[in-house]
């Protein structure tokens, strides 16, 4: 069905993405995305991107903003059923890891943007979505948090040989 009526493209190949979500995308703004020059812009229009309000150079407040459109509705499902129904792939790993650290609400929003922008980058490439393998995605925050932890080390001034494991 989705092949049909995006050009080309199954949509249905993401996680989470079911026909009423496909339906949402097809009724707001139809299988072209061109309205929008970058993912920022789409994400932001969805409302799921961050409304940083700033004054004097710090952040005031950065809430998305409440007032969703029916296919930024339908992509905090899809963020919802990837976290709470789906037990595997790397977008399940992605939003254990904010909800980890900032709550499930905020991991909900934080996966529909991720599935948004992959929709966007689907719709203008032309191209099929590409799932990350599991060991893939667990491999590459393991080399970030090496890097992030050897940073921190750099930044106190501590060599690797002034550490003692036990």
């Amino acid at each position: 069905m989705s092949y049909e009526l995006t050009g080309g493209i199954d949509l249905s190949e993401i996680e989470g993405v079911s026909s009423q979500t496909l339906l949402a995308l097809v009724s707001e703004i139809g299988a072209n995305v061109s309205a929008f020059a970058t993912a920022k812009q789409f994400t932001s229009w969805l409302r799921l991107a961050p409304n940083n309000k700033k004054t004097g150079g710090k952040v005031i407040s950065n809430r998305t903003p409440k007032k969703k459109n029916k296919l930024g509705l339908a992509l905090l499902r899809v963020g919802n059923v990837i976290g709470s129904n789906l037990k595997d792939g790397a977008l399940h790993h992605f939003f254990k890891r904010i909800k980890a650290r900032s709550g499930h609400i905020e991991a909900t929003v934080a996966t529909a943007r991720k599935v948004a922008v992959i929709i966007w980058n689907m719709l203008t490439k032309k191209e099929a979505y590409q799932p990350t393998e599991n060991e893939d995605y667990l491999q590459q925050v393991k080399k970030n948090a090496i890097k992030n932890i050897k940073k921190k080390l750099a930044r106190l001034g501590i060599t690797p040989e002034e550490i003692v494991l036990a």
